[in-house]
């Protein structure tokens, strides 16, 4: 692809991933609970997200994901309820003064963290709309070759790590100042609202 319509389309999506959503909201209130321990499978799980998403609307598909939307459907809910179960975590976690030396509570699974960000971005109406909706309005992916799928997704995969990286880098940086129990206990519920109000969003639109 040329380099014009590549750069138009990083802005637009940088634009789009910068201001908060679900996405964003959940990884945000990951890394304030629990420190950066998983955020990096978990983040990744959401950029996959979006390049499935980026995979249909390059390939015409818009039709067909509507024609599995009892599919989507389904995953949009089992997403929000993940969220859901992960906030209940945070509002009954210890309140111990945080130690940043250590992770935060056992090790989850990098795949069940991959998963669960795949699931929500599957599931995120935000994410639906850019690459079906708004995407079209921005490249004309009637022409984009297999060789400039791959080139979006590079573009995709650069953006989303930058953004996602930088909020989790400002949560980390955030969760630092918190030592006292008190404080801890204010931040895990704090955390945890964050994430119910993720899966609120994704399951009422």
């Amino acid at each position: 692809m040329d380099l014009a319509p590549l750069l138009f389309f990083a802005g637009a999506l940088f634009v789009a991933a910068v201001i908060p959503g679900p996405g964003v909201a959940a990884i945000v209130a990951r890394v304030l609970a629990r420190g950066r321990e998983g955020a990096a499978a978990f983040c990744f799980g959401i950029v996959i997200g979006d390049l499935v998403w980026l995979g249909f609307a390059v390939a015409g598909l818009a039709v067909v994901a509507k024609a599995f939307g009892t599919v989507f459907l389904l995953v949009k809910y089992l997403g929000a309820a993940y969220l859901v179960w992960l906030a209940w975590k945070m509002w009954r976690a210890p309140a111990a003064g945080i130690r940043t030396d250590v992770p935060a509570g056992p090790r989850e699974s990098d795949l069940r963290l991959t998963l669960a960000g795949l699931a929500l971005t599957l599931g995120n109406p935000k994410t639906m709309v850019f690459y079906l909706a708004l995407l079209p309005n921005i490249i004309a992916l009637e022409t984009v070759t297999v060789l400039g799928y791959l080139e979006l997704s590079l573009v995709t995969f650069s953006v989303l790590a930058v953004v996602l990286g930088g909020y989790c880098v400002a949560a980390e940086r955030a969760r630092k100042l918190f030592a006292s129990p008190r404080a801890v206990r204010l931040l895990n519920r704090g955390a945890g609202t964050m994430m119910a109000g993720a899966a609120v969003a994704i399951a009422a639109r």
